[in-house]
């Protein structure tokens, strides 16, 4: 019975050492490709000052975090602090998603207002906005228009997404700059003011949008 129990247990010992082997191997794999993808931002990072590393501040220290009571460092799922290396990439998304969210409710209102000249376009053929989409597409060709206008935009600026530009330097196409003031702290706060409107876009227009398709209504999409 004592030599059953030393096999049994041997095989025991055997299965945990095998099971903690290929963990570590896994890991071993996985700490060495974010290596690699930090060697290869490093080049794009040289002249950024940013560390690939965590560097103890939230979201690496960038602008964004600052409110009326304090900060607000909201960021439930750990991404800036787990992935410092695509804090850029992160950054480069949010100013996109918002400034698309705020050119999308300026769509989603004015229509309801103004419209541009031509039978299709006008209140009769088309009383609601959110049914533009259906009643545009087909020969007319608008939908086409719109969608190969944006694939310009977005391959002029593909080069300099995949190059991972610096944090300091996300989401500047070059528009605008001589709005912006000339000291450094009047910059912070144009670039605080566009996070804070994008965000609130992008929470927004889920919201008129859901509104609007239930209510059928113009706005304010009110029954």
């Amino acid at each position: 019975p004592s030599s059953g129990v030393t096999s049994v247990t041997a095989v025991a010992v055997a299965a945990v050492a095998g099971v903690a082997a290929v963990s570590a191997a896994r890991q071993r794999r996985v700490q060495t490709a974010r290596s690699a993808v930090r060697r290869d931002l490093a080049i794009a990072y040289e002249d950024s000052g940013i560390e690939l590393f965590d560097n103890g501040k939230f979201a690496q220290g960038l602008v964004g975090a600052d409110g009326a009571w304090g900060r607000y460092e909201y960021d439930p799922l750990g991404f800036s602090k787990n992935y410092p290396e695509l804090v850029p990439w992160f950054r480069e998304a949010e100013l996109k998603h918002g400034r698309i969210a705020m050119l999308a409710m300026v769509g989603l209102v004015v229509p309801d207002f103004v419209r541009i000249p031509g039978e299709r376009y006008s209140f009769e053929s088309c009383p609601l906005t959110i049914d533009a989409h259906d009643k545009l597409n087909g020969a007319v060709g608008v939908n086409f228009q719109i969608l190969f206008w944006i694939t310009i935009v977005e391959l002029c600026c593909a080069k300099k997404v995949y190059e991972w530009n610096s944090l300091e330097t996300a989401g500047d196409y070059g528009f605008g700059v001589q709005f912006l003031p000339k000291d450094e702290e009047g910059q912070k706060q144009m670039r605080m003011k566009e996070l804070k409107n994008g965000r609130l876009a992008m929470v927004a227009f889920g919201g008129a949008i859901t509104q609007a398709v239930i209510t059928r209504h113009p706005f304010p999409w009110l029954f």
